[in-house]
């Protein structure tokens, strides 16, 4: 079951990345984030409410670092998809496993052994490859900050992974991420310009905002319910379905040396999870 999950999770992330893709006509990234943020939040409560859980927590440091980063994450993510092709913006923010992998060897001090280090590199080929063809088409600054995107959700997946070791359950880790994205996207939503929602673009945000969330929630069935190995592992089907998507809805095509940049990513990525440090 924990497959088929995780199978579930990467349709409902790619079709997040639509629908923000869609929102983008109407609203800013940060306007974007804000509102999916938002509708999260008030979704996870309700759950909170329902099972009659506490919020409270005495990891509120953890959490705070873990929703700095998967905001900052998050903000460039969305930004990366309204001016790239979804399949590169999407793939370039699952290098996160391969920034989680380099952070897991500094913390822990371990020795980059040969197979772990070539897996690592060619995952770095992979993105100059993928990169490349935004240069051609001077799109280099969005395809930069998506790579930058993926070192920040390392960030976060790395305090998530931490949260979970001392005992923090899933739906709390979901709700603080929701709480700090909604007050950092909030914040930055008043400095900028603030577009009228009408009924038609607040269908857009709600089924992104519901999308993104059950998405998580599905990740984490996974998780908790499938191997580790197994569910990391398709959890890059979100790349599938949104290359998929792509071609259908925009007509995206991708040059060959983005394909093969985008299977080195994948490949390297599956590889450096299977040869991490297992502290």
């Amino acid at each position: 079951m924990g497959a088929l999950w995780m199978l579930v999770a990467g349709f409902l992330f790619a079709c997040m990345g639509v629908l923000v893709k869609l929102g983008a006509q109407y609203f800013s990234n940060i306007e974007l984030v804000f509102y999916r943020s938002f509708i999260g939040l008030v979704i996870m409560y309700a759950i909170v409410r329902q099972r009659g859980g506490s919020i409270s927590t005495p990891h509120i440091k953890s959490h705070l670092w873990r929703g700095v980063s998967g905001s900052i994450a998050l903000l460039l993510f969305f930004y990366c998809i309204t001016a790239l092709p979804l399949a590169t913006a999407v793939t370039l923010n699952y290098t996160s496993p391969l920034f989680l992998t380099v952070l897991l060897m500094l913390v822990f001090r371990e020795r980059f052994h040969a197979p772990l280090t070539i897996a690592i590199a060619l995952g770095f080929v992979g993105m100059i490859l993928l990169l490349h063809p935004t240069l051609a088409r001077n799109q280099l600054i969005p395809g930069l900050l998506g790579l930058i995107s993926g070192f920040f959700a390392g960030i976060a997946m790395l305090n998530v992974r931490e949260l979970g070791r001392s005992g923090e359950p899933a739906w709390r880790i979901v709700f603080y991420f929701s709480l700090i994205a909604t007050l950092i996207s909030g914040v930055a939503m008043l400095l900028d310009t603030i577009h009228q929602v009408t009924l038609h673009n607040f269908l857009i945000l709600l089924a992104m905002g519901s999308s993104a969330t059950l998405a998580q929630l599905a990740l984490t069935r996974a998780y908790s319910t499938g191997k580790t190995l197994v569910a990391s592992s398709l959890s890059y089907s979100a790349v599938v379905f949104a290359t998929l998507f792509g071609i259908v809805l925009w007509g995206e095509t991708l040059a060959l040396d983005s394909w093969v940049g985008m299977a080195l990513i994948i490949a390297s990525g599956v590889a450096s999870l299977k040869l991490a440090p297992r502290h």
